[in-house]
């Protein structure tokens, strides 16, 4: 298994965060993230490749391929260091899971990150007209941190395992002594559904918490967008399982 890592500039990283969303349920954490690294101007740091993503290729609005690949971006805000994992794709398998996760924790001890903020959805058999979030951590002392009036930390059975890098990078960063919180919103579990509602209620919190300088009317603006270029990516990766017979998608991910 392998994994190709291109830096692109070098960064003097201090305390950094790192704030993860990648394809899940209802595309929750992939949207918030996406929202925040075009919203404030981020600049991408890190690209990753890896045989590990789906062995396929993207067909762009060129009309030209892609290959799948993780980014992470960079933006020092009010002196502090923000690193936002983003990509159209997760790990295919539990192994190459495990491996993406301990690289991106060796990437982030590298890079003198202290803490790690995942995000993701919680699948309902409807859809919420006020999603909840939840959070879970591998650290009490960060959630007292992220506290806020529209954050619920009564999390036990709301919630089963939480699947791909969203949990598994919280679990495995408590190895390292990095403190990692996991936000996770409540809506509809329907693979074709786009949790915009509950990627806002993520990013009112991290933008008071983290002071992220986020203009969040933008987003109705910008969803258009995000969400034709989601949509058509998720049938491309939807027409490979399809072909492979592989039932086990990536719509139960956190």
């Amino acid at each position: 298994m392998t994994y190709h890592i291109k830096q692109l500039y070098k960064a003097n990283l201090k305390n950094a965060v790192l704030i993860e969303g990648l394809p899940g349920i209802g595309n929750v954490g992939k949207i918030a993230v996406d929202f925040i690294v075009d919203n404030i101007g981020a600049k991408k740091l890190f690209e990753i490749h890896s045989d590990n993503f789906p062995h396929a290729v993207f067909v762009n609005e060129k009309n030209l391929v892609e290959l799948p690949m993780i980014e992470i971006y960079h933006k020092k805000i009010k002196g502090n260091d923000m690193l936002f994992l983003v990509g159209d794709i997760q790990p295919i398998d539990e192994p190459s899971c495990y491996e993406f996760c301990h690289k991106i924790l060796d990437l982030m001890k590298e890079n003198n990150c202290k803490e790690v903020v995942t995000m993701g959805g919680i699948g309902l058999q409807r859809i919420p007209e006020k999603p909840t979030v939840y959070c879970t951590s591998n650290n009490k002392d960060i959630i007292k941190k992220y506290k806020h009036t529209n954050l619920n930390s009564n999390i036990y059975g709301v919630v089963g395992p939480i699947i791909g890098v969203s949990g598994l990078l919280i679990g495995l960063a408590k190895q390292r002594n990095i403190q990692a919180i996991a936000l996770l919103a409540e809506t509809f579990g329907h693979p074709t559904y786009l949790g915009i509602k509950g990627a806002r209620a993520i990013l009112k919190i991290l933008n008071k918490k983290l002071s992220l300088g986020l203009e969040l009317d933008e987003l109705d603006n910008e969803i258009t967008e995000i969400e034709k270029d989601i949509k058509t990516k998720t049938k491309q990766l939807g027409m490979l399982q399809k072909q492979k017979g592989n039932k086990n998608d990536l719509s139960y991910i956190g």
